[in-house]
């Protein structure tokens, strides 16, 4: 039983992580998608990297306890780069918000404005498209091997079905 949660909790990580990372990649540029669509994708990604943070909080946690004891260096750079990857991340969020054309306009609020704010958020949005990649790198062969368990691995096992057999007289005559 312990297996099939652990096997639906990584494909489950894996999808939000495909679908964050897309997300992410249609947020950088607001001219792609319209500034409307620009914040809600981003509100729709602090959801997920929510859920994302939930679904590693015992990784979180227990490097959190042994990260001054001796540990992997790699799992320690990987967890100083999430941190820096969370903190940027607030930064993009909230200056985001605070120069929001649309969704604080839906509640009435008017933004801050100003080039201080804009210049801030696209600073930090851009340092965080080079966090992205180490976090990426850091966690490749996690990526890779879920992909070929999960993904690769059930679509080239043969499909035995309940008729196998039945017809085959007629297949070789």
């Amino acid at each position: 039983m312990r297996n099939n949660k652990h096997i639906r909790d990584n494909f489950i990580k894996l999808i939000l992580d495909v679908l964050v990372f897309i997300g992410f990649l249609l947020s950088l540029d607001p001219r792609l998608t319209g500034i409307a669509i620009h914040e809600w994708i981003t509100i729709a990604g602090t959801a997920a990297i929510i859920l994302h943070l939930l679904l590693n909080w015992n990784w979180i946690v227990g490097l959190t306890k042994k990260f001054f004891r001796k540990t992997v260096v790699k799992a320690r750079l990987n967890y100083l780069v999430n941190w820096l990857f969370f903190i940027d991340g607030i930064v993009v969020m909230l200056s985001g918000i605070l120069i929001s054309e649309v969704i604080l306009p839906l509640f009435g609020i008017q933004p801050v404005g100003g080039h201080t704010w804009k210049n801030i958020h696209s600073v930090s949005a851009d340092i965080s498209v080079f966090i992205l990649a180490l976090h990426t790198a850091l966690n490749w062969d996690w990526i890779v091997t879920v992909v070929k368990r999960y993904i690769l691995q059930p679509l080239r096992r043969p499909k035995i079905s309940n008729t196998e057999g039945v017809g085959q007289k007629e297949v070789q005559a």
